[in-house]
């Protein structure tokens, strides 16, 4: 205990000239979006809405037809919204009342890859194609609520090769990259509708991970573009909400 004691003493006293601080106290409020040159940008903190809003005409369009018609196929490149709408009003429509439960699908198909097999049950394997769902349904409802309603039934994770013989009531469904459904499972899926339902499909015709000739998004909005009380909603480039670069590459890719 004396030695030990003995190289306390001896060891150098730590002066305060060693001690910083992290943030400096005259710029505790500083933020990076602050400023002449921020706000000249447009940057600006992102507060939560309840109910979302459209940034272009044909995001407004989509909305009012997810309003007025039962079934709708939403089709648009990459960054349109798509999804994020498609999501946000299933939300908005069950925390009104409308309808008892929200259905998600998406096919099981990779992107120009095969990962293999996946362990866990049904929920576990769909969850990683089902992600940009979770992420907006995280977004509008919180973590907490999300993983509620997951526990009882009221989102329920329907993979395509369980849905044959499904008459989906009540619900709201969202099929996600239906561009990588075949006619057949198509013509299935929207045959589903059942009674105080209302079913979106929106998926990019021209990113298909199926060879192009096995993809029956594009034939399917065309036979149903005609038929009444069935809404195909076409979004553009100009419609983009991701960063403007994408738009930019999407005319020459």
């Amino acid at each position: 205990m004396g030695k030990r004691a003995a190289r306390r003493r001896n060891r150098p006293q730590q002066s305060d000239n060693n001690v910083h601080e992290l943030f400096d106290e005259k710029n505790a409020d500083w933020h990076p979006l602050q400023g002449e040159a921020a706000e000249q940008k447009g940057q600006r903190d992102q507060s939560y809405r309840r109910n979302i809003r459209p940034k272009s005409e044909n995001q407004a369009a989509l909305m009012e037809a997810i309003d007025a018609f039962n079934l709708v196929l939403a089709l648009g490149p990459a960054g349109t919204g798509k999804t994020y709408i498609a999501v946000s009003k299933a939300v908005e429509a069950l925390d009104r009342g409308d309808i008892g439960r929200i259905v998600l699908a998406r096919p099981a198909v990779e992107a120009g890859e095969n990962i293999g097999f996946l362990p866990g049950d049904v929920e576990a394997k769909m969850a990683p194609y089902l992600r940009p769902l979770y992420d907006a349904l995280n977004d509008r409802l919180g973590t907490k609520r999300l993983r509620t309603y997951l526990s009882d039934g009221t989102i329920e994770i329907a993979p395509i090769g369980y849905m044959r013989g499904r008459t989906l009531n009540n619900a709201f469904v969202v099929i996600d990259e239906a561009q990588n459904c075949t006619y057949g499972q198509l013509k299935m899926l929207v045959t589903r509708l059942g009674w105080n339902s209302t079913m979106i499909l929106t998926g990019d015709p021209d990113q298909t991970d199926l060879l192009p000739e096995m993809s029956g998004l594009s034939e399917m909005s065309e036979r149903l573009e005609n038929v009444e009380d069935v809404a195909c909603v076409q979004l553009r480039d100009k419609d983009i909400v991701r960063h403007p670069l994408v738009a930019s590459m999407l005319t020459v890719l």
